[in-house]
């Protein structure tokens, strides 16, 4: 169900990157968040989904001016980040489409770098490595060494090389994503896009980023257990086919989809909700 919360504009030209910001529970660096992405010198829009937080995230969202450049959204209950960033693609107008965490460990302006990557021609996906700029990447122990082994096990089932598998900066045309057919609902976000991109053989390139790590105190949410849910994602989909998927969603009924304008009437066509609250 969606419900309206602001007057809808006129829907300007298509941007160049839409930058979706899946949120739980980050109200102490959400706005500072906001704020870097906003002073990026790039055309953006900017979608927000709130992943059913309880610390007041969710109302910190409302004092922010809506346009069609920022929308937002929120899951009534907490469905994970893949979820959340499934619910964000679905309203991506941007050429291309980048995934930035809601905390502070990544700096926006390294958008730049992807973005020039890919309207370069010389990839079709460009990662953010941590690994790449020539500093030593203040992150433990073991955090390291499950980046390193999914590396491996990258190269070993897909024979790509890479240096930051697990890196939140993964960017690429909003038309790519949606023919991989996300199913992630949580952590699996990364693997899933990294194992359908060397399916599909797309080119993927490295590019350095600058990194802030912070620890569990801090508010990271990622656990151990989660650098294997994301080895068995890279094994769930290492023979994954783009024209198997698009042959099965072919013979599947249509679904009609919904859309209501600021009166709670249905809207003839085109995107109509500026902020919205998506229950599910």
């Amino acid at each position: 169900m969606i419900e309206t919360r602001a007057t809808p504009e006129p829907v300007s030209r298509p941007p160049l990157l839409t930058v979706i910001i899946p949120v739980y529970n980050e109200v102490r660096t959400l706005g500072e968040l906001i704020h870097r992405v906003r002073a990026v010198a790039i055309d953006t829009q900017i979608i927000v989904v709130d992943d059913g937080s309880t610390d007041g995230s969710w109302e910190l969202l409302g004092q922010w001016p809506l346009d069609d450049r920022f929308l937002v959204l929120t899951h009534k209950t907490n469905r994970g980040k893949g979820r959340a960033i499934r619910t964000g693609l679905e309203h991506g107008r941007g050429q291309f489409t980048i995934i930035q965490d809601a905390d502070l460990e990544y700096d926006p302006q390294d958008y730049l770098h992807l973005i020039r990557v890919l309207q370069s021609g010389a990839a079709d996906v460009a990662f953010g490595s941590r690994y790449l700029n020539g500093t030593k990447t203040q992150v433990g122990y073991w955090f390291r060494l499950g980046v390193s082994v999914l590396n491996r096990v990258v190269k070993i089932l897909y024979n790509v090389a890479l240096t930051d598998e697990a890196t939140c900066y993964k960017a690429t045309t909003t038309a790519i994503l949606r023919r991989m057919n996300l199913q992630c609902d949580r952590f699996d976000f990364c693997p899933e896009l990294v194992a359908k991109a060397c399916r599909m053989g797309l080119r993927i390139q490295e590019v350095a980023i600058s990194y802030d790590p912070r620890n569990a105190e801090a508010g990271k949410k990622i656990r151990l257990r989660d650098g294997w849910a994301a080895a068995c994602t890279l094994w769930r989909w290492r023979k994954w086919s783009e024209q198997a998927t698009t042959i099965a969603s072919s013979l599947l009924p249509a679904r009609g989809s919904r859309q209501l304008d600021s009166k709670g009437e249905k809207c003839a066509s085109g995107p109509c909700a500026i902020a919205a609250r998506v229950e599910s």
